[in-house]
């Protein structure tokens, strides 16, 4: 049902922005690895030492985040006092990451969580606040770190374990992007709010699987919702399925009569070389897709070589409790609908 101005509910999951938010700017941080990988030449920053000279993994990555914050307000060139709020999340436990590594900075903070879809969650309320007029300008940033993630969620990298071929790489970074009301080359025109999604899949070494269905059930639904398909679109792209969850994707979006193979990219897949890197199906975490929109993907549709994209980021939400005790691991998917103006 749409409801309102020009500015609409579509359907049952998605929003259309009568003026869209605009896309001013992105950072992007990451560590060696990353930078190592297809598309290193294309971020920000480079942190060499994986600790960043702190005493914990955590506060490792608490230093991504601080630094990406850093290299926006650069860019930008824009002091602390004119953010009106920042958004951002990670895959720790409290958001323990985030809490320390934006403090410094006194910008009023609303904590998100929605796993490895925390940058495309964020990107979204954003644009509704900007949308309503609640703010002029916000920070949308997510991160992830490899040892911090290994620990929180697996095993103590000490421990050595052997990694499945379907099992991917957390990726060491952070992705952020400054969003407005003032006119850019880049807007958000509309969003697709996600379902929780359980394909009853147990095996926490293949976020894929877990997560594709997720991915396929918010495409379908954007179709709908906006009376479209997939030709509307230049890109559709997810946020860290891998290969594995790539797969998975486009049979399942193929059965409800769309053929996305020609246009799906993941970020998970691009990041890295896997026969080179040893990443296996590709890389994951809140991380992976916000560097990867704040650096490829934005340049692409900034510069008008995309027109139009549908960037999913995508999240598996497990607990250090739930998958130990047995249970399944549910998916989620934030679809954000990015244009060139």
């Amino acid at each position: 049902m749409d409801v309102g101005g020009d500015s609409v509910q579509k359907g049952s999951q998605s929003f259309k922005f009568d003026i869209p938010v605009y896309i001013e700017q992105t950072a992007s941080v990451v560590g060696e690895k990353e930078s190592e990988g297809p598309l290193g030449r294309m971020f920000d920053v480079v942190i060499k030492d994986p600790m960043s000279g702190k005493d914990n993994w955590e506060q490792a990555e608490s230093a991504l985040q601080e630094a990406v914050v850093d290299k926006l307000l650069m860019k930008t060139s824009y002091k602390k006092e004119q953010i009106r709020y920042i958004l951002s999340g990670d895959l720790l436990g409290q958001l323990i990451a985030t809490s320390f590594g934006i403090s410094k900075y006194e910008i009023p903070h609303f904590g998100i969580y929605g796993a490895c879809s925390t940058f495309g969650e964020a990107l979204s309320l954003g644009a509704l606040i900007i949308s309503a007029g609640a703010a002029d300008r916000l920070i949308c940033m997510a991160s992830s770190h490899f040892a911090s993630a290994e620990k929180q969620f697996r095993f103590p990298l000490e421990y050595g374990n052997q990694r499945p071929k379907a099992s991917t790489w957390t990726v060491t970074g952070s992705g952020a992007a400054v969003i407005t009301n003032e006119r850019q080359p880049v807007a958000i025109t509309g969003i697709t709010t996600g379902k929780i999604i359980d394909y009853g899949v147990k095996d926490s070494m293949n976020m894929g699987a877990c997560m594709a269905p997720a991915a396929a059930d918010l495409i379908v639904a954007n179709f709908k919702d906006f009376d479209t398909d997939e030709k509307y679109y230049d890109r559709i792209i997810t946020g860290d399925l891998g290969t594995v969850g790539r797969e998975i994707l486009i049979n399942l979006v193929k059965e409800k009569g769309y053929d996305i193979s020609q246009i799906h990219m993941d970020c998970g897949i691009e990041i890295f070389d896997p026969q080179k890197q040893g990443t296996h199906a590709g890389g994951s975490g809140c991380g992976c897709s916000a560097v990867v929109f704040s650096s490829y993907i934005i340049d692409n549709v900034r510069d008008g070589k995309w027109k139009r994209i549908l960037f999913i980021p995508t999240g598996a939400l497990l607990s250090t409790v739930s998958y130990n005790e047995g249970q399944s691991v549910p998916g989620i998917a934030h679809g954000v609908i990015v244009e060139h103006v």
